[in-house]
């Protein structure tokens, strides 16, 4: 079965088509900059050249045509005919309770979507655009939603809900979602499969660390917290973004400053975090040159970034009662050596021991940078939400015949 995966953001649209056979990618790419007449498309067969056209795209209908205009091109495609599209994967942030796995899309499904809009404006209405172009496109097609905070549902109320009138939870479902659930769900698996052990018997801590960053305490193969919240703004620092912070900060700088709500919360998730501390960069290389350099700024943003990841750590370790795997993953996790190391160097309370020269290494395969003497096994695992993604379509379309 071959199956295609989209991620819709409002003006941008990626995607990747596999055989399911093998799981094999046969072509991805990207389009940017959707809504523009010099938009961009940026096509990468397997095994052939990748092409870019710039064209005028005006929304996700249009750029979905031109995917499958490219996909079944007589010399950059790899399909004969778009019929040979089985069904098609979307990721969607916001799944809220009502989702506890993927879903097959239905009219109700997509009113559910439309009804969480509230809670992930910046992502939600996309990933119905993105459905809508799909349905318009590949008309029969099944369509397969998965939702980021669907591997999330399995924590207990006491962990989920905020200490805060519970009226607020009845009427509005206010409470603890959290994210990245496709790829911390796909790498503690990976890691259980990498150990060759029973994920049944692992008690895991997973560090989806990029521009946007969250953690996850893995018990048995379910999650039992995760850092981000009601959105992804909770937790950890992040690259734009603050993370935790008391409260009252909203309230007093808005007083202070005379700032509306749209105004903090722009400042709270676009103008935070690595940025506004290292007043330079929020991207963690330019944060990790600085630092090296000694430039003051940088230095302190690192060491905040890494000391409140540890923290994180901490934390997931006494809620577990133990931890046996700690995994990095995402931009920084995967390709942030001394991000692991100067993590790493602070657990030795938890038994951790990093091999230093493994954890140089650059590779693109899961591998181990703990030492054989250390008691908590150390990871680097690349995700692949998007495989998640077309695992999740390829079961569901499956039961659903």
């Amino acid at each position: 079965m071959k199956l295609l995966v989209i991620n819709a953001g409002s003006s941008s649209l990626k995607y990747q088509l596999y055989d399911m056979t093998d799981e094999s990618v046969l072509a991805k790419g990207l389009v940017e900059r959707i809504g523009m007449d010099s938009s961009i498309l940026t096509h990468k067969p397997i095994g052939k050249e990748e092409v870019t056209e710039v064209s005028e795209i005006l929304e996700h209908t249009t750029a979905i045509r031109k995917v499958l205009e490219k996909l079944t091109d007589k010399e950059h495609g790899v399909l004969a005919s778009v019929n040979e599209i089985q069904a098609v994967g979307h990721r969607v942030v916001h799944g809220g309770e009502a989702f506890k796995g993927s879903a097959l899309v239905t009219p109700e499904v997509k009113a559910e979507i439309r009804r969480l809009f509230d809670l992930a404006p910046l992502h939600n209405p996309p990933a119905i655009m993105g459905i809508n172009a799909s349905e318009a496109n590949m008309p029969g097609v099944p369509n397969v939603v998965a939702f980021d905070t669907a591997f999330h549902q399995t924590m207990d109320e006491k962990v989920y809900l905020y200490p805060i009138p519970r009226v607020l939870y009845k009427k509005h479902r206010i409470r603890r979602y959290g994210a990245h659930g496709t790829s911390h769900q796909y790498v503690s698996r990976m890691a259980a499969e990498y150990l060759n052990r029973p994920i049944e018997e692992l008690k895991i801590i997973t560090c989806h660390i990029g521009n946007g960053a969250s953690l996850t305490a893995v018990k048995g193969g379910v999650s039992v917290d995760t850092s981000m919240g009601l959105t992804p703004l909770e937790g950890l620092m992040m690259g734009t973004r603050s993370g935790d912070l008391d409260p009252t900060v909203v309230t007093f700088v808005m007083n202070k400053e005379e700032l509306s709500i749209s105004e903090v919360n722009s400042m709270l998730n676009k103008h935070s975090g690595l940025l506004a501390i290292s007043g330079s960069s929020s991207d963690m290389r330019d944060i990790t040159d600085g630092w090296e350099e000694g430039k003051p700024n940088e230095t302190l943003a690192f060491e905040m970034y890494e000391y409140r990841l540890r923290k994180y750590i901490g934390s997931y370790a006494a809620a577990m009662n133990g931890v046996d795997v700690i995994v990095f993953t995402a931009g920084v996790g995967e390709n942030s050596a001394i991000v692991r190391e100067k993590t790493c160097e602070n657990l030795s309370y938890l038994g951790v021991e990093l091999d230093k020269e493994l954890n140089k290494i650059r590779s693109g395969e899961p591998r181990r940078i703990s030492t054989p003497n250390s008691k908590v096994e150390v990871l680097v695992i690349p995700t692949n939400e998007e495989l998640m993604i077309a695992r999740d379509t390829l079961s569901i379309v499956q039961e659903s015949k």
